[in-house]
């Protein structure tokens, strides 16, 4: 592909429809060298022609957008409680989606989503991004596994940090009737840029082997998703503060995940708890005190009216409805949550704290925890989540789409 092309077709990916006029003015190139550019991707399928529009000379112009042999990329949430995948075509068009609990296999709902793409045509799988609950390393990676730096153009992703990537081209090749599009996969126990934990769960996904894997913290994937189409969006700078099972920090600054040395930035879990002269503090009990389940935990302990709550959303549920002592729990944890906001905010000043999770989103956490950051810190605003539990996948579909776009423009070489 051209270089001409590959500045064309990303500008397709990320405009939508638009006229060669426009892309010689988004691409910055002359109307000449766009209209040999659209020429060449058309003959690929990578651009199609879908109508005309009339200009304000009257005379209409040609309008295009990626074309079918532009393919899909595939999005994968593994999260502690559920399992979300989402396949987008190169524009961001959801195509496909699942969501399965904890009850759900993983690697059949990946299996189940990569059928319906082979079965619609939908073009080549260019690769997968696959969020994780788990801190993502620096470095690393084999056989197209890649950890973060390569979320291409506007991603907010830096490029610095780039790993390793499988040289061959994804297959453009349908499979043959019968043939199972997943069964050709990787070989178990791949070295990854995270724990053995995470590498056996993604093994177990049982990804085609032709298919660039990348993978990506989950919290840092919902806060792309919040800056991009959600509570973030125009800010540059901010904290997303996830509180559910677990808790975690994602922290853009000037547009861009800041990840630290070696990938950990934002793992709030680690801070030290409890700080007292006579209790030593306990690696992760920050997360063991503000997640979920020590908050359920203090709910049994304390609980003196009738049936216990099972969980997390029947507390809230009951909160809401006015129960008394379900909401003496619920704002006692939102003071938590607050406490742990200030701690960010002492530190990084994000201007904006984005509450997400499964305990974090909930409304009724909000005037808490406004309250106590306020008591404790400098004014900082704090909003629920936008995107809600579909944050990291949306985030990952959003990474995998960049990469995909990579894929496209540089699996080739580069001719002028």
């Amino acid at each position: 592909m051209s270089e001409s092309a590959g500045a064309v077709f990303t500008v397709l990916a990320e405009a939508g429809d638009v006229t060669r006029p426009r892309l010689a003015q988004l691409a910055g190139l002359s109307k000449p060298t766009v209209s040999s550019a659209v020429a060449e991707l058309e003959s690929a399928g990578l651009a199609a022609r879908t109508g005309t529009t009339s200009g304000t000379t009257g005379r209409s112009a040609a309008v295009y957008r990626i074309g079918p042999a532009a393919g899909t990329v595939l999005a994968v949430d593994l999260g502690s409680t559920h399992t979300a995948v989402r396949a987008c075509t190169l524009d961001g068009t959801v195509v496909a989606s699942h969501t399965a609990r904890e009850e759900g296999n993983p690697a059949e709902v990946v299996r189940g989503v990569l059928w319906g793409l082979a079965r619609e045509e939908l073009g080549p799988v260019r690769g997968v991004v696959v969020a994780v609950p788990d801190v993502v390393r620096l470095g690393g990676g084999v056989r197209g596994v890649s950890g973060p730096g390569a979320g291409g153009r506007g991603a907010g992703i830096q490029d610095d940090d780039r790993l390793a990537a499988d040289p061959r081209p994804a297959s453009g090749a349908r499979p043959a009737s019968g043939a199972d599009p997943a069964s050709d996969t990787h070989p178990p126990s791949r070295p990854y840029p995270a724990t053995p934990s995470i590498a056996a769960a993604i093994d177990a996904l049982a990804l085609p082997s032709h298919l660039p894997v990348h993978i990506e913290n989950n919290v840092n994937c919902a806060a792309l998703a919040e800056l991009h189409e959600g509570a973030a969006k125009g800010r540059h700078t901010f904290g997303y503060l996830q509180v559910g099972y677990g808790i975690g920090l994602g922290i853009v600054v000037g547009g861009h995940v800041l990840r630290g040395a070696g990938g950990a930035a934002g793992e709030i879990a680690r801070l030290p708890y409890p700080w007292l002269p006579d209790r030593e503090s306990v690696l992760e009990g920050m997360e063991a005190y503000v997640g979920a389940g020590s908050l359920m935990r203090r709910v049994r302990e304390g609980w003196t009216e009738g049936c216990v709550p099972e969980g997390a959303a029947e507390l809230f549920a009951l909160a809401g409805n006015g129960h008394e002592a379900a909401a003496r729990f619920v704002a006692g944890h939102a003071r938590e949550v607050g406490r742990l906001a200030a701690a960010a905010v002492a530190v990084l000043d994000p201007g904006l704290i984005v509450l997400g999770g499964g305990i974090g989103a909930n409304p009724q956490l909000l005037p808490g925890v406004r309250a106590e950051l306020a008591r404790l810190s400098w004014p900082t605003e704090v909003v629920g989540s936008e995107v809600g539990e579909d944050a990291t996948v949306a985030g990952a579909a959003r990474l995998a789409v960049a990469r995909g776009i990579q894929t496209v423009t540089e699996g080739s070489d580069k001719r002028h």
